[in-house]
């Protein structure tokens, strides 16, 4: 009789020792499955368009194109500068963050603006190798 409740004393111990193990390695199983998805990708304002479309706001809507009109130059006046972020500057095809990225302009380099938007947010430049577009304004001095 001692032998037996001594048989059923380690059974009752063993079980209760895999009911603990298995519901340990459930509830990590869980959590990490939990902590490893992704969280959907936060869209900001001033996101760029991908080709053919435009990107929506944080509340979900889509935003007009810019469509500023454009002015030339101040005075009609046609100037050198050069591009001041140590990062350099994106070149767009428009003048505007919707705009399609054609290129980029490093530090240091010299540009060659034709106009400004009627905002003054934006400049038409040209680059030494004949392309233009537009860049946002405030990332160039003037050197001419």
């Amino acid at each position: 009789m001692g032998l037996q409740r001594l048989a059923q004393g380690v059974i009752g111990v063993s079980l209760a020792i895999a009911i603990l193990f298995f519901a340990g390695v459930s509830a990590a199983r869980y959590l990490i499955n939990r902590l490893t998805e992704l969280p959907p990708r936060p869209v900001f304002p001033n996101d760029t368009a991908p080709p053919g479309g435009a990107v929506p706001v944080a509340d979900g809507t889509v935003p007009p194109p810019d469509t500023t009109p454009v002015q030339a130059a101040a005075s009609g006046e046609v100037y050198t500068a050069r591009v001041l972020p140590a990062v350099g500057i994106v070149l767009r095809d428009g003048p505007s963050l919707d705009s399609a990225q054609i290129g980029g302009i490093d530090y240091n380099q010299e540009i060659t603006v034709l106009e400004t938007s009627a905002d003054g947010g934006w400049l038409r430049v040209r680059l030494n190798d004949g392309s233009e577009g537009w860049v946002k304004a405030g990332n160039t001095e003037r050197i001419q």
